[in-house]
């Protein structure tokens, strides 16, 4: 599924419209009593911001027809930048009263109200360490699943308590239908966080999969196959991704998303090659065939549109997953479009897909590009990192005009070749990247 422009405009639309929401109520009906630009801004802030927050919720429930013009990383990606926004806005709230009116830290101390003060004192301190364990949730060692655990405990803990400090104080909201409209926002959150964590794995456990296959792949990693038992499966586009989730039941903090690497063509069976990166991925090529598993997408838009003339792949590492989809899928429609996959990897024998990717170039129109950081001796290919000059080298002698490019791998490397790209007049709407920390 590829990106659409309107619908993107459409849903930016929408959620700007959500966030501002609460300064447009304050202007319908009889106004308050105006107190100062600067105290008036900074209750606004503290609107825009849990208007932010509770809108979190959503970008989260991965909702396919909002995700879809965005690509679902995109749009978790989005996430985590709107987090640290709304954060920053609910925390000037306070700030910028306390500097303007001492007065105000009436509200903080617990001499004058210990609930109210109580309270508040969790509310930000919930904000602080939602921020904190999503910046450092690695260098902390924080485990995934515990992240998951509390990260959507504590968001809706502060959306609770800010929607009962802003009833409480009642300066904007006086009128009933206006406390209405806010509670019926805060529900709202609290609707789509049962959505995801309930209404979700029980659908899921309607229709779960078996654990077919686990084969070792070059470097450090594992395919997973996967059967759907008694039900029909699911189809998806070549390069998305699903939501896994490897046990009896679907309602476990261990759902993981990981890239399809099967043919999109070859119904039923799903493939996912995974790397052993810590956590949860270290004990993957462990799970024992007939394991119960829940597939939840497909997800992304890092897909090949069926109009584009040809396809330029720069991949780095495990980044080769959601590429191996395409050309797998490409190889048993028995295309004949034009591709060029520049594969970066430490070593050649860690090359994941290695010898299956030489027989591909023979099915289809595919020249293969090896770039090594480590070349063993007597290597002639590229070799180092994936840099400007490397991609004109080999760009230069690509021929088919305007091609479709798909960068997917480690940060520095998307960081370094999408810049380039634009640079060098490639249009957004023909660049695909997907990243893959997502939380």
């Amino acid at each position: 599924m590829k990106r659409s422009f309107g619908q993107a405009v459409f849903w930016a639309g929408v959620y700007i419209a959500l966030s501002v929401l609460p300064l447009a109520l304050v202007l319908v009906g009889p106004l308050p009593v105006a107190r100062g630009f600067w105290i008036e801004f900074a209750v606004g802030l503290g609107f825009v911001g849990l208007a932010m927050l509770g809108l979190q919720f959503a970008l989260t429930a991965r909702f396919r027809p909002i995700a879809a013009p965005f690509g679902l990383d995109t749009m978790l990606h989005f996430h985590r930048q709107a987090g640290i926004v709304a954060f920053m806005f609910i925390l000037a709230h306070p700030l910028l009263l306390l500097v303007l009116h001492p007065v105000f830290l009436e509200f903080l101390d617990p001499r004058s109200s210990i609930a109210r003060a109580l309270a508040l004192w969790v509310a930000l301190g919930s904000l602080a360490l939602l921020v904190m364990l999503t910046l450092w949730r690695r260098p902390l060692g924080v485990a995934y699943e515990w992240w998951r655990a509390t990260h959507g405990i504590l968001a809706l803990l502060v959306v609770f308590i800010g929607l009962v400090h802003v009833l409480r104080v009642g300066h904007y909201i006086s009128g009933p239908w206006k406390q209405a409209v806010w509670v019926a926002m805060s529900g709202g959150a609290i609707l789509l966080l049962l959505y995801s964590r309930l209404v979700k794995p029980l659908l899921l456990a309607r229709q779960p999969y078996r654990v077919a296959e686990v084969r070792p792949e070059r470097g450090d990693s594992w395919t997973v196959a996967l059967e759907p038992d008694e039900h029909d499966g699911l189809d998806f586009t070549a390069g998305q991704f699903a939501w896994v989730t490897f046990g009896p039941s679907p309602f476990s903090l261990e759902q993981h998303p990981f890239s399809f690497s099967s043919s999109a063509r070859r119904s039923g069976r799903l493939e996912f090659t995974i790397k052993e990166l810590g956590d949860f991925t270290a004990t993957i090529g462990k799970i024992p065939p007939g394991t119960r598993a829940f597939v939840e997408g497909p997800y992304g838009a890092f897909t090949l549109s069926p109009d584009a003339s040809a396809a330029v792949f720069v991949v780095g590492g495990v980044g080769i997953t959601p590429v191996m989809s395409i050309l797998r899928t490409l190889a048993d429609d028995g295309d004949r479009r034009p591709l060029l996959l520049i594969y970066a990897h430490s070593r050649l024998d860690a090359m994941t897909f290695r010898e299956e990717l030489q027989e591909l170039s023979t099915r289809l129109d595919l020249r293969i590009v090896d770039v090594l950081e480590d070349p063993h001796a007597g290597w002639d290919g590229e070799s180092g990192f994936v840099e400007p000059r490397l991609l004109e080298r080999q760009l230069a002698t690509f021929q088919p005009l305007a091609p479709e490019y798909f960068v997917c791998g480690p940060e520095p490397m998307m960081d370094v070749v999408e810049t380039h790209l634009i640079g060098r007049g490639v249009r957004l709407r023909k660049l695909n990247s997907e990243r893959f920390n997502i939380a």
